[in-house]
């Protein structure tokens, strides 16, 4: 069944307009009397009916309200340091099924591409496209939050909150640590947060990594071989999810 993400319902009550809109009546030719997913911005999710079709918007009502949840019991922040290319887009639709809750992207020391603030409406709108289509086919019931590239400074002010911090560090890696990460997983209660920094494709700096270290970041190898930047965020997802959905 398709699933669709909705500002908020209205009682027992919904109306889609917008892109959805045209996708629902256009594409699926969908009518008065079929049944889709929808899930609004907390969480909440219904199977709804169409009741109705008009030239601009299409209104349905909940036939019943879905309580299981696809969600991880944890909210995890991917923070990725702008690379070239496509490569945030993969990391956004992959980390999206894998169940990111939020992105941030920042610019790094050794970031090559540029953030242009004057094209950089257009695309971050392209990237909360993606999310939103990742998050309907693999059946989340939230849509992940994709911010505005931040500077490094941004990125340290807000990483204050988290309960969990760690830092992909590839220097790590090649002296073989392979024990922070495991650790800190099995710190992780349900319900906490956990804010994961990946350098781009040159890796952190240095003085990145000292001053995030300052900041109560815990630096890790992801496990015995270097992985890319757009590789590490599916590696420190699935591991967590391997130890919180699937060993409990």
């Amino acid at each position: 069944m398709q699933r669709y993400f909705i500002p908020r319902f209205i009682d027992q009550s919904i109306e889609i307009s917008g892109d959805d809109f045209h996708h629902i009546s256009r594409v699926m030719r969908m009518e008065a009397g079929d049944n889709i997913i929808c899930c609004d911005a907390t969480g909440k999710t219904a199977r709804v009916e169409i009741t109705k079709i008009t030239n601009e918007s299409i209104f349905a009502s909940v036939v019943e309200w879905i309580e299981n949840s696809s969600e991880m019991p944890v909210k995890i922040t991917i923070a990725s340091g702008l690379p070239k290319g496509d490569k945030l887009e993969y990391v956004f639709q992959k980390g999206t099924e894998l169940g990111a809750f939020e992105f941030v992207p920042f610019i790094a020391a050794r970031s090559i591409v540029k953030w242009d603030e004057k094209k950089g409406a257009k695309k971050v709108d392209r990237w909360n496209k993606i999310v939103k289509e990742a998050a309907e086919q693999s059946h989340r019931n939230i849509l992940p939050v994709v911010r505005t590239p931040v500077t490094f400074k941004q990125l340290i002010s807000m990483s204050e909150p988290f309960d969990h911090k760690v830092i992909a560090y590839e220097e790590d890696a090649k002296i073989g640590e392979k024990s922070n990460l495991a650790r800190t997983i099995k710190q992780i209660t349900t319900d906490q947060t956990m804010l994961v920094v990946i350098g781009p494709e040159g890796g952190l700096s240095e003085n990145e990594v000292r001053l995030l270290q300052n900041a109560g970041f815990v630096s890790c190898g992801f496990g015995p071989r270097i992985l890319r930047t757009e590789t590490a965020p599916l590696y420190v997802l699935s591991a967590v999810s391997y130890h919180l959905e699937l060993m409990r």
